[in-house]
């Protein structure tokens, strides 16, 4: 998602949208109170996925260009095929098996995959979808439901994760929105947690780190001094329970980010934490809690380390431009009628183009137990510019 950044006029809520905030807010508060002071985390987690308020699982318009922000199956339905493509020699290693996407948004990324892998006579037995808003489980139920009604009973909305899954594994734009913890280093070396109180209002209130899980990844990071940044410790523990489920099969991830020489860069000393409203992109995170999106640049060795612990397999890292023009996006796009070419030429560009979406997000691709004739479409090319 890149939405333009800081404008000083913002459009307002209307009256309902602002109360729903404002119970959020009073939710969070409760939980400041009974606490004195709350992890940037939990306070990511409730603004988001708070039932019935959170950004997530509230009822407010989030995709498109009616929301806060275009993701890359809104722009293209050409980034769908490309996906599929990626799946289809999966799913025909494993005898079709499965496929689960995390966090589907509108429906329209299952929609463009189902479309494809049924034209490459490729299609699983059964497309699941895991997400925690039942409102957005009804969108995507009427999103396929109009662009491929036929398919429809093939897919299963799940609450959970299966406890064993055979299939390929894909999110787009999933592990962003996974809360994360705020670390400061000050100029004397010491770090703190950076958390969230109130005072006539939420502010922010650092706490000496503790022994523990984050404090040892901090420390392993060496971060200079006078730096704040992002640790994703719940991202990990979301990578480690999706290796534990796959028992055989692949896993794709989309998403923006870095790996860990880029992310924790002297120059980058604030973080990449942001919140999205009406396609505006705000340094205050806590902006209309539950009416914005909050998010994080993924750390791409993160990932891979958290992966490569759990015994799965690389098999790519490249960039979105890369993965796109490997996967088939040139010969799809070609392959268009003259009404469609010219619209679907510029979404193509925003996809690729260092200067839109091409660079900063990375495609990357895990497998267990899977032995492949081939590299994965979208990964042929991969050099050593991407390293983890």
């Amino acid at each position: 998602m890149l939405p333009s950044q800081d404008k000083p006029q913002l459009p307002l809520p209307t009256p309902d949208a602002r109360a729903a905030s404002d119970a959020l807010i009073a939710k969070i508060r409760a939980e400041i109170d009974a606490h004195g002071w709350i992890s940037f985390a939990d306070y990511m987690r409730m603004a988001l996925y708070a039932p019935g308020l959170g950004y997530y699982a509230g009822g407010a318009a989030k995709f498109g260009q009616s929301g806060d922000f275009v993701t890359a199956p809104g722009l293209s339905p050409l980034f769908g095929a490309c996906v599929a493509g990626t799946l289809a020699p999966v799913l025909d290693a494993l005898d079709h098996g499965d496929v689960l996407e995390f966090g589907a948004g509108t429906g329209h990324l299952a929609a463009q995959v189902l479309a494809e892998l049924e034209r490459l006579d490729c299609l699983p037995r059964r497309y699941q979808i895991v997400d925690v808003s039942a409102e957005l489980a009804a969108r995507q139920r009427a999103t396929l439901s109009t662009l491929v009604p036929h398919l429809v009973d093939r897919v299963q909305w799940l609450d959970r994760l299966p406890e064993q899954f055979v299939g390929c594994v894909i999110g787009n734009e999933v592990l962003d929105a996974i809360p994360c913890d705020l670390v400061y280093r000050d100029s004397a070396g010491a770090l703190f947690e950076r958390g969230v109180v109130w005072k006539d209002g939420f502010n922010w209130e650092d706490r000496l780190l503790a022994p523990g899980p984050l404090l040892a990844l901090a420390s392993a990071l060496e971060l200079p001094a006078d730096y704040l940044t992002e640790i994703q410790p719940q991202m990990q523990g979301f990578i480690h329970s999706v290796a534990t489920m796959l028992t055989r099969g692949a896993i794709l991830f989309l998403d923006y980010g870095f790996p860990s020489g880029e992310y924790y860069h002297a120059q980058r000393n604030r973080g990449t934490l942001m919140a999205h409203y009406r396609h505006h992109s705000l340094t205050d995170p806590f902006f209309l809690p539950g009416l914005s999106d909050l998010t994080c640049h993924v750390d791409f060795s993160a990932v891979y380390n958290a992966a490569d612990q759990c015994g799965l397999q690389l098999e790519g890292y490249v960039s979105q431009a890369q993965y796109l023009l490997d996967a088939g996006l040139p010969e799809r796009l070609a392959a268009l009628p003259p009404a469609q070419y010219l619209s679907a030429a510029s979404a193509t560009h925003k996809l690729t183009s260092p200067a839109e979406m091409g660079e900063l997000f990375k495609a990357i691709a895990f497998s267990r137990n899977l032995a492949l004739p081939a590299l994965l479409p979208g990964f042929r090319n991969a050099d050593d510019s991407y390293r983890l």
